[in-house]
């Protein structure tokens, strides 16, 4: 089991602070933050909230998975990491296809 969660379903106004204050119930917070799209600032509706052990962590997915945080139900499970190199750059371009 993995300490990291993906929290979906966010509200657009939901702070990393905000986040962290819904989770701290279920155990000590290593970190907690929303995404918010680079160009606008604007959140993208989820985020990840690492806790400091595994067991915090499951609890976290048993309890808050379909609950309501600032009026949105929002989905809480196990964060899937994507592996070193596809971090950074995408798909690459297709070309002239013609």
């Amino acid at each position: 089991m993995s300490k990291k969660l993906f929290v979906g379903g966010l509200s657009w106004n939901t702070t990393n602070s905000e986040l962290q204050q819904a989770f701290e119930a279920c155990g000590a917070i290593a970190e907690a933050k929303v995404v918010t799209d680079r160009e606008t600032g604007r959140s993208r509706g989820f985020g990840f909230v690492t806790f400091e052990d595994e067991q915090s962590a499951s609890r976290a997915i048993e309890e808050l998975n379909g609950s309501t945080l600032d009026g949105r139900t929002i989905r809480v499970d196990k964060a899937n990491d994507r592996p070193r190199d596809d971090r950074r750059g995408g798909g690459g371009g297709g070309g002239n296809r013609w």
